[in-house]
């Protein structure tokens, strides 16, 4: 899509625009602020309950038909919550228990997933063999800068718990380094007023506590206190994590070493903070 972050990724994030789904917040210009925390709660139970019955009935069945029309056999779709589990057999023997067989389709609706604006999906194999006719999409996608301030929050928080949510974690950071090796970072850097609608969103709908218990002040995270560089044990968590993904083949040969990864997110965070 955008071609700054060459690694396998098992998981697909749909956001469906909160404001198309809760009548309230039609016409509004951005991610809708609650009024008050009740009402933030509120509206946070509405965005997760409300899409289960769409998800349910239009691209479950739709996945469903086209693993059918594949003529793949043990292919299967499951659905919890909003989440769609695509799971396919494996075609070689599984090296690692890390990356399942299997691809997670996950629909959100807690925010407008604005900036966004069309571009062009081609599968990652076209290149190589040209006499072959690939599927293409063209669907309205975040920018890249929205992704950058998503995913500079998140590593906030971490350095804040001291603790790995899940599996994986360490994506955020490679994709926060290649985002700065391919220049977009710096224009979400310039982008003050998206980083500031970012941070107000999660301290409604995304609070969180550091590991003293103390609330994650986002917006003070992005007027110049960002962390992107742990330390102590929750630095070795996530380099376990990072060599894990490096070993089960979801990084590509050549992949950035823990330390230069570490030494970009470093500088992402003195370019941030200045």
């Amino acid at each position: 899509m955008y071609g700054v972050i060459d690694r396998f990724s098992e998981d697909v994030d749909l956001t469906y625009d909160i404001r198309s789904l809760l009548p309230e917040f039609a016409g509004v210009d951005g991610d809708p602020i609650p009024e008050s925390r009740s009402a933030a709660d509120r509206l946070s139970r509405n965005a997760r309950e409300a899409p289960r019955d769409w998800v349910r009935e239009v691209p479950a069945p739709a996945l469903r038909e086209g693993l059918v029309a594949t003529g793949i056999e043990g292919a299967d779709v499951q659905m919890e919550g909003t989440v769609l589990f695509l799971s396919y057999p494996h075609a070689i023997p599984q090296a690692s228990e890390y990356v399942k067989p299997r691809i997670l389709v996950e629909f959100g609706a807690r925010s407008s997933g604005e900036p966004a604006s069309p571009a062009d999906i081609v599968c990652d194999a076209a290149p190589f063999l040209p006499e072959l006719d690939f599927p293409t999409a063209r669907p309205r996608v975040m920018a890249a800068e929205r992704t950058f301030w998503e995913k500079a929050t998140a590593a906030h928080v971490y350095c804040c718990q001291e603790r790995l949510r899940s599996e994986r974690f360490s994506r955020h950071w490679y994709d926060l380094a290649h985002l700065h090796l391919g220049g977009l970072a710096e224009r979400a850097l310039a982008d003050r007023d998206l980083a500031h609608r970012v941070a107000t969103h999660k301290s409604w709908f995304f609070r969180e506590r550091s590991a003293v218990g103390d609330p994650v002040d986002y917006p003070a995270a992005v007027r110049g206190d960002l962390r992107l560089v742990p330390g102590g044990e929750a630095r070795n968590d996530l380099a376990e994590d990072y060599a894990r993904m490096a070993e089960s083949g979801l990084l590509p040969m050549g992949a950035l070493d823990f330390e230069e990864l570490m030494e970009i997110c470093a500088r992402i965070e003195e370019l941030a903070n200045r």
